[in-house]
């Protein structure tokens, strides 16, 4: 298939903008991966493999499932939240979900952090869910919901489920909900053909808000450094720290690497099923001709 001269006008416009933005930063990065590090700060000239060496410390190892397990976790907790609320947002009018989206873009409206500091205000000892959960006989007086890895979950459950609520919705906006009713009429319950036929008619999307939650998530380091203690530091926390306090760019940059890679990591995989599913059904087809 060739590309014409039209195509590749309006290709080219997004296509410089991603090579400026993105492709270039990255190779400046990769480049720093290999740059000598300073004796107290920053890199002197030259190039090492140090800082690519020194990702094979174990406590990195412990990072790295540390973020993959806060990550993983969220990513699961916005979808069990987001696709009940997708699929609801596809039957009621179309009135009703213009104003929920709305309700759910409203906290984009504010600054990231003013939402960050007002859950560490709610979580804050005295805080209003610390006293209800104390009156209500379901949290001792003097325990605490901050600084711990629950409520980093929480917060980042609730910071990114529209990532998870717009695709499962936009995929479910577009399902034939007939299917539901005919799965019905053969017998099946309303939970059986919410499972069996709805979650595949939106798998499209539900893999899509799946992979935006967690490729989010598992750079963050903000909610980690303000809700989360020791216990709750990710590898987004460790870079930071390269950058801002050690001030070690070498040794940053060779995370950050770590970092695409586990981010790249699921897509590859995503795109390996996606390219797989169609062959499987071509393949089903030809045996049942």
């Amino acid at each position: 298939m060739t590309i014409t001269n039209k195509e590749w006008m309006i290709t080219l416009p997004s296509l410089t903008a991603l090579t400026v933005f993105f492709v270039v930063p990255a190779l400046i990065i990769f480049a720093y991966a290999f740059r000598t590090e300073g004796t107290f700060a920053g890199e002197e000239p030259g190039w090492s493999l140090h800082a690519i060496r020194s990702l094979s410390d174990v406590n990195y190892y412990f990072l790295i499932a540390r973020t993959f397990l806060i990550s993983g976790l969220a990513t699961i907790g916005c979808l069990l939240l987001a696709i009940p609320v997708g699929y609801q947002l596809a039957v009621i009018s179309k009135r009703a979900a213009k104003a929920l989206i709305i309700l759910f873009v409203l906290p984009f409206w504010t600054s990231f952090l003013i939402r960050i500091f007002a859950w560490k205000i709610l979580l804050h000892p005295e805080g209003y869910i610390k006293q209800i959960l104390v009156f209500l006989h379901l949290a001792d007086p003097h325990s605490t919901l901050l600084y711990n890895q629950t409520a980093v979950l929480l917060v980042m459950i609730y910071t990114y489920i529209p990532f998870a609520i717009f695709p499962i919705y936009a995929a479910a906006s577009k399902f034939n909900f007939q299917l539901i009713e005919a799965a019905m009429d053969l017998g099946a319950s309303q939970t059986k053909s919410f499972f069996k036929v709805f979650i595949p008619g939106v798998s499209k999307g539900i893999w899509t808000g799946a992979l935006m939650v967690f490729i989010a998530t598992i750079g963050a380091y903000v909610i980690p450094d303000l809700i989360g203690g020791v216990n709750s530091e990710m590898i987004g926390n460790k870079i930071a720290g390269r950058i801002f306090v050690d001030q070690d760019l070498p040794q940053a940059s060779a995370l950050s690497l770590l970092l695409v890679a586990i981010v790249l990591l699921p897509l590859m995989i995503t795109t390996f099923i996606s390219s797989f599913r169609p062959k499987r059904i071509e393949a089903e087809a030809r045996n049942k001709e």
